[in-house]
């Protein structure tokens, strides 16, 4: 109970909820009147088997989601990569917005959270698009900067993967996004963390990974190379536009 005596709200439920919007109704209301209504049956599905999973907060949120699919289709994207792909929700919503000839690289650690989703992907019918690849993303990003013809041949990388290596993600990745293209990155506002006071009582993993957001931030907004915007929605994603 408030001290006024009033109930509190109840913390929403939906997965990948991670809005920081101070009113849940509102953004029940954001669902229910513009995202459920437009989401695909396939994402619909690949959502509410991942509700089952016991990490289901990390996937993307449904109104993210559905951004991602609108800007790739105003951007007119045709070849992309995506490091950490979990259950494959944003996956789906990528390969659903490209053109029949589209690729993904699906970059990701664990497989078994990818296959998932992969029946669900394969229903839909834009499993030839993705090329998934597990194990660590650096090693991999290493090989492609050594190879001239990757350079500026990505028209969007959407990055919802280990924090800590943001940093470096973003300094090989900028050189593999062409001039134009756009890099997404995920959960750059936190939990809404990254204003709190120092002795808040923070998650474990929110504490920790806490300093790398703020780290990545602070380079992004004085990074030359790019055009940034910074937009809370879901737990916030940063866009870069490579201007040089």
């Amino acid at each position: 109970m408030a001290a006024t005596g009033e109930t509190q709200p109840a913390k929403h439920q939906e997965v990948g909820h991670k809005s920081l919007l101070q009113s849940d109704a509102l953004y029940q209301y954001i669902l229910e009147t513009s995202v459920y209504p437009r989401e695909p049956q396939s994402m619909k599905e690949l959502r509410e088997v991942t509700a089952k999973h016991p990490w289901n907060l990390m996937t993307t949120s449904a109104d993210e989601g559905q951004f991602l699919n609108l800007l790739l289709k105003l951007i007119n994207a045709k070849n992309t990569m995506e490091i950490g792909v979990y259950t494959g929700y944003s996956l789906l919503s990528t390969a659903l917005a490209l053109p029949d000839d589209g690729k993904i690289l699906a970059l990701d650690i664990n497989r078994e959270n990818y296959e998932i989703g992969l029946p669900i992907i394969e229903k839909a019918g834009v499993a030839h698009k993705i090329d998934f690849r597990e194990g660590p993303a650096l090693p991999l990003l290493d090989e492609m900067i050594n190879d001239v013809k990757f350079h500026g041949s990505f028209d969007f990388i959407f990055v919802d993967a280990d924090k800590d290596n943001y940093l470096n993600y973003h300094k090989r990745l900028i050189d593999l996004v062409k001039i134009g293209g756009v890099i997404g990155y995920d959960n750059t506002l936190w939990n809404g963390s990254l204003v709190a006071p120092p002795d808040a009582p923070l998650r474990k993993y929110v504490r920790y990974y806490r300093d790398f957001v703020l780290e990545l931030n602070k380079a992004l907004a004085i990074d030359p190379r790019v055009e940034i915007c910074q937009l809370p929605v879901g737990d916030g994603i940063t866009l870069c536009r490579r201007i040089s």
